[in-house]
């Protein structure tokens, strides 16, 4: 490690990391004790290994009257590289969550999967489930990398799709967290009587975490693999991306981007959205190595002492990208070309029913928001798991929250419809443009940094939206909505064609002009707009695009080239309704 760069301040978090003896103290400790929840300092650690711990803020209120504290749980994030696992491995994290949580799984916007509402002790049985199944939970969360994204789609007829996913499971365990701790605390056996192995690591760091060092990364780092046709990862909003060059159905190589993120923290004003920048042009076996550097330069010269503007994307703010440049290089110990002339062209959800290429099919089914239940008449979670049980697809989640039922034969299209329509469950065939390129991140009441509702309230919203979006004659346009309970950026809306940004209790700000592409960065159109006034504030804005838009201008470039200010005074001024 270059010690040198390594700051002179550093944050609480910093300093509980180098104590922890490599993600093992207090945690260790606290895993087996009598205690509904545990200590702010192993709940840090927690992280690391997948975890987070929370309450139910829906009973605090209650709680508090009664003279009880709070409802704690725990949130346990799976690692799913590329969003790839078999149907046996979906329907063992289904069983945990009926058994061990609270009934509802969901699957994020970065290709992994949530169980949610399992109590502490539940926990160590839950991991050592997951662990059964050969996937993990190790580095799902905390300062490390964390869930590398890839393009699902399953196709066949050229080797593309399946150079990406081989990579994104390589660069997947080549910088996995390589502590023993997660070891020795969740899939040792405590009923055996013997004594759990959690001696100290001695020696250099190197030893045990030869990538990462005592420390880990100043903060999480976020991988994705994309394609200029088809950047369904959402490319630009990572803080390092790959984008591939393709020649002749073959991936020569890739353009590496670095510096995308888009967290926000509105009492600091030097924090902000970006998205990653072009840096170089590499091979595919230079893909691993790269990484590598670049992880190691972030881990060498961010920011430890205020987490808030611990991002890569700040490195490179403060110090340029030509300076990150040469630090690659210098790091790698040799020069790499300038970056091609190449940006991404389209976006597919791989929604409905395709061709693989190899004489079978796969079937996207859309799941607003990613939540799995069983709620009424909806029965999801019910249909899921019988398609798995009676298919056994291979499965991949998407990065909009879906999932793909893969390598099926012709005969399964009839029964995989008639299973769902048996459950209540809608196709994609019939859901709008709308609810479909929709998001929303979990928010109340299990997000502790939500200020706002989200999840729960989008459906509403996006029923409104389409209503007025068939009346103006555009439901066949595609344009993203995404929602968060708060500045953090969880589901992506700084780049989105419409942001709906959670800032106090019912109140959001709403963002204009970014793009389905992913490649460009929203505008603030209006300020602490209250839910129930978000339709009708977007009404008038939708309706000047019906009326002005140029030839195959989409709803996110017409803002972009009208201009988000013009549009907010066009407004002002009642353009918006005239006929």
């Amino acid at each position: 490690m270059d010690h040198e760069a390594q700051p002179l301040k550093r944050s609480q978090v910093e300093k509980l990391k180098e104590e922890s003896q490599y993600l093992r103290h207090p945690l260790a400790e606290e895993v087996n004790n009598d205690q509904p929840s545990f200590s702010e300092s192993a709940a840090q650690i927690l992280k690391f290994h997948g975890s987070y711990q929370q309450d139910d803020r829906d009973a605090r209120k209650l709680q508090r009257a009664s003279g009880g504290g709070k409802v704690y749980f725990t949130m346990i994030r799976v690692k799913v590289p590329g969003g790839v696992l078999t149907a046996e491995q979906f329907l063992t994290q289904l069983d945990l969550c009926d058994q061990l949580g609270n009934g509802t799984a969901r699957i994020t916007d970065r290709q992994d999967l949530q169980l949610h509402g399992v109590l502490k002790g539940n926990l160590r049985e839950t991991i050592r489930r997951i662990n059964e199944v050969q996937l993990t939970t190790l580095g799902a969360c905390g300062d490390v990398v964390r869930n590398v994204m890839c393009c699902p789609a399953p196709l066949r007829h050229n080797r593309v799709r399946e150079q990406l996913q081989n990579l994104a499971q390589e660069i997947t365990r080549h910088l996995l967290p390589r502590t023993p701790a997660y070891h020795e605390i969740w899939l040792t056996d405590p009923d055996t009587g013997e004594k759990e192995q959690v001696t100290e690591p001695s020696g250099e760091v190197a030893e045990v975490e030869p990538i990462y060092g005592k420390t880990y990364l100043p903060r999480k780092f976020k991988i994705a693999f994309g394609l200029p046709d088809d950047n369904c990862v959402d490319l630009y909003t990572n803080d390092l991306g790959f984008l591939a060059v393709v020649e002749n159905g073959e991936v020569v190589g890739f353009n590496v981007l670095v510096g995308g993120g888009l967290g926000v923290t509105p009492s600091n004003k030097n924090t902000f959205p970006a998205l990653s920048q072009p840096l170089v042009f590499v091979r595919p076996a230079e893909v691993v190595p790269v990484a590598e550097v670049v992880v190691k330069i972030y881990r060498d010269y961010g920011e430890r002492g205020d987490r808030k503007r611990a991002r890569l994307k700040y490195l490179i703010a403060d110090r340029g990208l030509p300076w990150f440049r040469e630090m690659t290089e210098r790091y790698l110990g040799r020069s790499l070309p300038d970056p091609l002339p190449l940006g991404v062209t389209e976006v597919d959800d791989h929604m409905g029913w395709h061709e693989q290429g190899d004489g079978r099919f796969f079937y996207g089914l859309n799941l607003e928001n990613g939540r799995i239940v069983d709620r009424d008449a909806f029965r999801l979670k019910s249909a899921l798991r019988e398609i798995c049980q009676r298919l056994h697809p291979s499965i991949r989640f998407t990065p909009q929250q879906s999932v793909l039922f893969c390598d099926l034969e012709a005969s399964a299209r009839s029964e995989i419809e008639q299973i769902l329509r048996r459950y209540g469950v809608p196709l994609s065939e019939e859901i709008s443009n709308v609810r479909r390129w929709s998001m929303a991140c979990v928010a109340l009441p299990t997000c502790p940094l939500a200020v706002t509702e989200s999840e729960r309230v989008l459906p509403k919203l996006i029923d409104d939206l389409e209503r007025e979006v068939a009346k103006l004659g555009l439901d066949a346009e595609r344009f993203t909505v995404r929602m968060t309970g708060c500045p953090n950026g969880c589901s992506r809306p700084y780049n989105a064609d419409i942001g709906l940004v959670g800032r106090t209790q019912n109140k959001y700000s709403i963002y204009l002009g970014g793009r389905l592409l992913g490649d460009r960065l929203a505008e603030p159109f209006a300020e602490t707009v209250p839910l129930e006034k978000i339709v009708e504030t977007l009404v008038p804005v939708l309706q000047l695009f019906a009326r002005e838009r140029q030839d195959h201008e989409t709803f996110g470039d017409f803002c972009h080239r009208v201009g988000v200010a013009t549009l907010r005074a066009r407004l002002i001024r009642g353009e918006g309704a005239a006929g």
